[in-house]
């Protein structure tokens, strides 16, 4: 979705709804679909990425700096990505990543429904390659109650609209 003038757009499965590098503005915000956690996708990502107690277990979790079970950081950072790619950050092209900062403020839990909300930051042209820029966006990866479970701040790589190609987008 597309938060415009405190309207929502939906942008979610619409694949003509893309946005490139000359689309963006600073201040431009996405809202993302949501996608629900429980216990078992949990478990199942931590037993091949992160075996870790507090990540596996819930009696092991209890005991530990989590005090229950808790989804790995990086299994929040890989929903987020689904999430930007389906719609809460809608860039032509593709989502790709040219470095960042990640943090995970509140652990993720079994029944949280996440969706993530970003802003474009900062657009900056290339000089040397003139078919795209870097766009700085922040994105927030948050539960049902409001809650920040992780937070991004990433540059993207954001092409230019091929000459010839007519904005497809909702201004």
């Amino acid at each position: 979705m597309q938060v415009t003038g405190g309207r929502i757009r939906p942008n979610v499965g619409d694949p003509s709804v893309l946005y490139y590098l000359d689309d963006l503005t600073v201040g431009q915000r996405f809202v993302s679909p949501t996608h629900e956690l429980d216990a078992a996708q949990i478990k199942a990502y931590a037993a091949q990425f992160d075996p870790q107690p507090f990540h596996l277990d819930e009696d092991a979790a209890r005991g530990t700096f989590f005090g229950g079970l808790a989804a790995s950081g990086w299994h929040v950072a890989s929903i987020t990505m689904k999430l930007l790619v389906a719609g809460g950050a809608p860039i032509a092209g593709g989502v790709i990543g040219g470095g960042g900062e990640i943090a995970w403020p509140k652990p993720t839990r079994p029944g949280d429904v996440l969706h993530v909300e970003s802003e474009v930051l900062e657009i900056a042209p290339s000089r040397s390659k003139p078919n795209r820029g870097m766009v700085t966006v922040r994105s927030e990866t948050l539960n049902q109650k409001g809650e920040i479970v992780q937070v991004i701040t990433i540059k993207l790589v954001v092409f230019r609209r091929p000459e010839g190609a007519i904005a497809e987008h909702a201004p």
